[in-house]
């Protein structure tokens, strides 16, 4: 066989068998994940809040993701439009999806205004608003995982998620992989910076509710290998923060 017909055939197996190949080493690997961390259990229903007006929104069975807009929700345009551009807009489109906004009681008109801004472009068939007194807010905001506090308007810039069974998911060490090497302390992700998009967009977005999603969606498929979960792993020093 001349020469030239050797390597060109050669060349034409590598081609074809090596993406295979390559399949066959992610294929083991699928549901080889590790799911988003627990950092809170037994978070407070919105529903459980007294003075709640929208008793209709739910937290239960549902995949949430809270915010605080405190008593002056139009002064938080440039953070939600964060939220809704980088979060909302990507994930509504998922069963069971919501963002859940925490407003005072009396800003009605602001939150209205607000929302007008942000669905200029899109329906917020899954956004909510749910307008509580400031106590109730800062009930609910307590019984959440964070370093942070409500401000002065009992706003926040953070968010957080709650997925189905009432736990706040997030990460436990959020270490970069250059940390881990040189042994920093260990730190936790609990709540997520609407002023920092590459946080909304790479660290939320890109990767916690994606694998959050992955987690349910084998839950319904009977794949979902609860062994892997890390919700026995919250550290008890991080618990104090609350």
């Amino acid at each position: 066989m001349d020469i030239k017909q050797v390597k060109k055939t050669s060349i034409l197996i590598i081609l074809f068998f090596l993406p295979v190949i390559f399949l066959l080493f992610l294929y083991p690997s699928t549901n080889n994940y590790t799911p988003l961390n627990i950092v809170k259990e037994n978070v407070l229903d919105v529903q459980n809040l007294r003075s709640n007006t929208n008793p209709e929104v739910v937290l239960d069975d549902h995949i949430s993701v809270i915010a605080f807009v405190g008593n002056d929700p139009e002064s938080r345009i440039k953070q939600m439009s964060n939220l809704r551009e980088l979060i909302y807009d990507k994930f509504q489109g998922f069963k069971k999806f919501q963002v859940v906004v925490l407003a005072s009681k009396g800003s009605e008109d602001s939150a209205n205004r607000l929302k007008q801004e942000l669905s200029k472009y899109n329906e917020l068939k899954y956004w909510h608003f749910v307008f509580v007194d400031n106590e109730d807010a800062q009930k609910l905001y307590n019984n959440l995982r964070s370093t942070s506090n409500l401000d002065a308007t009992f706003a926040s810039d953070y968010v957080f998620i709650v997925d189905k069974d009432l736990n706040q998911r997030g990460r436990l060490d959020d270490r970069t992989d250059r940390e881990i090497e040189n042994n920093d302390p260990v730190y936790p992700l609990t709540a997520y910076d609407c002023n920092k998009i590459a946080v909304l967009k790479n660290k939320m977005g890109a990767d916690d509710l994606r694998v959050l999603f992955t987690e349910y969606r084998e839950k319904r498929k009977g794949e979902f290998n609860s062994s892997t979960r890390r919700a026995n792993d919250l550290n008890p020093d991080y618990e104090k923060e609350n």
